[in-house]
């Protein structure tokens, strides 16, 4: 009986959704018509239309929703329990079909690997020959296979790539070693790493080991695995920069750059002329190029970065962050007042700048652990995030809301657990996970795929519609002062064309007159989202609670 019922709902979606035909992919992103009252239901079922599958467009620029996978941990093709790079190709459906209107796949247009380098370690942030997959990742092949299906499919491709430091085995450290044991300072090798000699007095605030064979040290901040390379050596920054050379050459988009503000230990500043110089240099080959960096640390900080390439935005994630308190019955307009203040002091620094938000990833505690589905905190965080400006990053099982913090055992393989597909999937957790079985969701991807109700179609239903809005990640944003209420919004414009965005986090039924917000006229419910409705009598909007809207 279970059988039929989930073969009844697959075939009522695919009859709801075959109505409409496949846009043109090659074009790029146009505002819908306003007058079109395209809408999605109080309980998340699309209600779709041709005019709307029509304007469910491919991005053709870098404003994207990215699902970063954790390789490893993410699916496996060989049954050796270690995910994969043919695993994720094998996966292609279920992140993106190719038709961005279907709603039948996640629907998301960028994919962040964590590293695929050649290491000894689980999580390959300690690279040992950048020029070479780890053999338990695959090949250079399947990189490249997994690429071109990315693009046959409008998904950009990025790697992460660690380069303030390497592993131990690279052949780079070993020449390195090998110079310090001779002697021998011409060597080019000599000075490819930080170090002191025995005797002087080392940098503050920084981490050294004994470097064997010699009285020499070489610095290690992140752990003795972890040697740091000096980027004041021209040779080095030669050599990394061939690599990411090396991978956009093979059709990769771009890349996420770790611990980009160690390339200079404690020097905000020249770290981040270093980057302007390395992204400089790698769009002379792809102008298009994606590039995000991590820069944990506050707005003040992360400021320096921006005139080079845009950062993760730490202010509003986590546990504390923006997002979660927002979604916890919070006032949304504390969060978009905070949004346009970052865009604007972004922007004054880089007209192109992008924020890029994110509720957690592989380094940080799962977001279901503190954002509760049965609340409905869970669904309104992701709609704070994916229905604003940029491009927000979804981490891998968010969308099945996955547990894994590290708890006790202070270790980060309990946020790299496997994903929970459900369908014989031979992924296993990293090395070192001890996540407690009884705290992770029973959820799958298989219980959930049947499930209109579902976290994961809810996800589904989101990126549609933003999608179907372009304005709402690319438009000139102004956060709306909704006074005496905790509903708050926004409204962006693009090309002529404008939308408003709001939010109701609250506990009851919000109404607000919109002639009072806003000079612009918003006469058309283009998308409902959350768990109640929402309604508009001429200017008075009527908005459930924990339920968001778009207005055309």
């Amino acid at each position: 009986m279970k059988r039929l019922l989930s073969l009844f709902l697959v075939l009522a979606i695919l009859l709801a959704f075959g109505a409409c035909a496949k846009p043109d992919e090659s074009a790029a992103p146009t505002a819908p018509d306003a007058s079109v009252p395209d809408t999605i239901s109080a309980d998340g079922e699309v209600i779709l239309s041709g005019d709307e599958c029509k304007n469910a467009r491919a991005s053709e620029d870098n404003y994207r929703v990215f699902y970063e996978i954790f390789v490893g941990s993410f699916s496996d093709s060989d049954g050796d329990g270690v995910g994969d790079l043919k695993g994720i190709l094998n996966r292609m459906d279920y992140l993106n079909d190719g038709d961005p209107a279907s709603g039948l796949s996640l629907g998301v247009e960028g994919l962040w690997l964590s590293p695929v380098f050649k290491s000894q370690s689980y999580h390959k942030y300690d690279v040992n020959d950048y020029y070479a997959i780890d053999p338990a990742f695959g090949t250079t092949e399947d990189l490249q296979a997994l690429a071109d299906a990315c693009h046959s499919r409008n998904v950009k491709l990025i790697l992460d790539l660690p380069i303030n430091h390497t592993g131990p085995l690279n052949q780079w450290f070993g020449n390195f070693t090998r110079a310090h044991r001779e002697g021998n300072t011409e060597d080019p090798w000599y000075d490819f790493y930080c170090y002191y000699h025995e005797g002087e007095t080392p940098p503050a605030g920084r981490r050294f080991a004994p470097l064997a064979g010699t009285s020499d040290w070489y610095e290690c901040n992140f752990s003795d695995y972890m040697p740091e390379l000096n980027f004041d050596s021209q040779q080095v920054r030669q050599a990394v920069l061939d690599v990411a050379k090396y991978y956009l050459d093979l059709g990769v988009d771009g890349f996420r750059f770790d611990a980009a503000k160690y390339i200079y230990f404690g020097d905000n500043s020249r770290s981040a002329d270093f980057w302007q110089w390395y992204v400089d240099e790698l769009k002379k080959l792809d102008p298009e190029i994606y590039t995000v960096a991590e820069v944990w640390d506050s707005d003040g900080v992360t400021d320096a970065y921006y005139p080079a390439l845009n950062c993760f935005n730490f202010t509003i994630s986590q546990t504390n962050g923006l997002i979660a308190e927002t979604a916890k019955k919070g006032n949304v307009n504390v969060y978009t007042s905070y949004v346009d203040q970052y865009l604007d002091e972004i922007h004054a620094r880089n007209p192109d700048a992008m924020i890029v938000p994110f509720i957690a990833n592989h380094d940080t505690d799962r977001a279901a652990g503190y954002l509760t589905l049965a609340s409905w905190q869970m669904q309104m965080a992701a709609n704070l995030y994916i229905l604003s400006s940029g491009s927000p990053f979804l981490y891998y099982g968010e969308e099945i809301g996955m547990r894994g913090s590290r708890g006790g055992a202070n270790t980060d393989a309990n946020r790299r657990l496997a994903m929970l597909w459900g369908d014989g999937d031979t992924v296993r957790d990293p090395v070192g996970a001890d996540y407690a079985a009884s705290n992770q969701t029973t959820a799958t991807v298989e219980s959930m795929k049947g499930d209109e109700n579902s976290l994961l179609n809810y996800y589904k239903k989101l990126i549609l519609i933003r999608l179907s809005n372009p304005e709402i990640a690319r438009g000139d944003y102004t956060a709306l002062n909704v006074t005496d209420s905790k509903m708050g919004g926004f409204v962006a414009t693009w090309n002529g064309s404008s939308v408003c965005v709001l939010h109701n986090t609250t506990l009851t039924a919000k109404t607000v007159d919109l002639s009072q917000l806003t000079s612009e006229q918003f006469s058309v419910i283009a998308a409902v989202i959350g768990q109640e409705d929402a309604s508009l009598d001429g200017t008075m909007l009527t908005l459930g609670s924990m339920t968001s809207v778009v207005l055309r």
